[in-house]
C-alpha cells in the first residue's frame, strides 16, 4: 500500500492521466474480487484488471434506491444455472465503456432490506442490456441509465454465495470509500500547492483574506494526506467501514472548498486557466456519489459515536 501511496502521488505531480474508465476496476471490484471471490474469478479477472483490458462500472443505485442501497429492487431469478436479471440501474459511472460490472441485485423475492441480495459479476455485451447515457452539468456524459431485460448470467459469477449480497458489497463501500481512491485525494493535495503558487505569482498572496483562505485549505490538505497514510499503514483501518466513511466525507467536502476557494481567488481566469471551473462543477455531486455526507454522519453517529438512531 505504501509503495501504492509513492506511486499515486509521483503520478498527480507528473499529471499522468487518471484512472477514468478504469477507476472501477482497480478500485473497488478487484479488491472485492481479491477479497471475496473465487478462485476462478481471480484467475480470470485479476489479470485483465492489472493489465488494463477490462473496464468496470457499478451496478448498485437505482432510482429508488440511491443512498438507501438495501432498498434495492432489482431482481435475479435463479433459472438453473443461470441468474436472469431483469430491472434497471442508475448513476452508472463509464458504463457505456465498460466490459463487466459489479452488479447487486435481489434473488430472493420475499426478502427486505439487507437480505436476500446477491453480488454478481455481469458481462456488459449480454444480451438485454440497454445503455443510456445521462448528461451532466459540466456537458460531458459522466453516468448512464442501465436497464436489464432478462439478461442471463450464469451462477458462477455470483461473488460471496446467493444470499449474501450484502455482506459482500460492504467490503466493495469500504475500498470505494476508502483507500480505492488514494489517487483522487491526493491529486487535490498538490492542487492546493498550484492553487498556493498561482496565488503568488499573480501577486494575490498580497491579500491577508487570500492568506488565510490558503493557509486553511493547505493544513486541510495537510490532514487528508495523513489520513491517507494513517489509513494505508494499519491494516484494520482498509476495512474499516467507520473509518472509511469518516475519511470520504471529510474529503466530500474538502473538494469543494477547494475548487470555491479556486474560483474566488482566479476569477474569471478561472474559466481559462487550469481545470477549476469543471471541478467546481464535478465537486457539486461530491456530497452525493458514494452515499450522502447525511447518510455518512449517521454512520459515524451510530458506529463510532455510539448515539441512537
Amino acid at each position: 500500500m505504501l509503495e501504492q501511496i509513492v506511486w499515486y502521488e509521483e503520478r498527480v505531480r507528473a499529471r499522468a492521466p487518471h484512472s477514468g474508465v478504469f477507476g472501477v476496476a482497480v478500485s473497488h471490484a478487484g479488491p472485492t474480487i481479491i477479497a471475496r471471490g473465487s478462485d476462478e474469478q481471480k484467475a480470470h479477472h485479476l489479470p485483465l484488471i492489472l493489465s488494463g483490458e477490462a473496464p468496470w462500472c457499478q451496478g448498485f443505485s437505482e432510482p429508488n434506491a440511491g443512498s438507501d442501497l438495501a432498498g434495492i429492487s432489482c431482481r435475479g431469478v435463479v433459472d438453473g444455472d443461470e441468474l436472469v436479471i431483469s430491472g434497471s440501474k442508475i448513476w452508472t459511472s463509464y458504463a457505456e465503456h465498460a466490459d463487466y460490472q459489479e452488479l447487486l441485485v435481489r434473488t430472493d423475492p420475499d426478502s427486505e432490506r439487507h437480505k436476500g441480495l446477491t453480488w454478481v459479476i455481469l458481462d456488459m455485451h449480454s444480451s438485454g442490456i440497454d445503455i443510456r447515457p445521462i448528461t451532466c452539468a459540466d456537458g460531458w456524459p459522466h453516468n448512464s441509465e442501465v436497464f436489464y431485460d432478462e439478461v442471463r448470467v450464469p451462477v458462477r459469477n455470483v461473488v460471496g454465495g446467493i444470499g449474501n449480497g450484502w455482506s459482500v458489497a460492504l467490503s466493495t463501500l469500504a475500498a470505494e470509500r476508502g483507500t480505492g481512491f488514494l489517487d483522487v485525494r491526493l491529486e487535490y493535495v498538490v492542487l492546493v500547492e498550484e492553487l498556493v503558487a498561482y496565488a503568488r505569482e499573480t501577486g494575490k498572496f498580497t491579500d491577508p483574506g487570500v492568506q488565510e483562505q490558503l493557509a486553511e485549505l493547505r493544513a486541510e490538505a495537510t490532514a487528508l494526506r495523513s489520513m491517507a497514510y494513517y489509513q494505508a499503514t494499519d491494516s484494520t483501518l482498509i476495512q474499516d467501514s467507520s473509518a472509511s466513511v469518516a475519511v470520504r466525507s471529510y474529503f466530500a467536502q474538502f473538494v469543494q472548498r477547494v475548487s470555491r476557494a479556486a474560483l474566488d481567488i482566479l476569477g474569471a481566469q478561472a474559466l481559462v486557466s487550469g481545470p477549476w471551473t469543471r471541478q467546481w462543477l464535478e465537486g457539486l455531486s461530491e456530497p452525493i456519489a458514494g452515499g450522502t455526507i447525511d447518510v455518512q454522519k449517521n454512520i459515524i453517529g451510530e458506529r463510532v459515536l455510539g448515539l441512537a438512531r
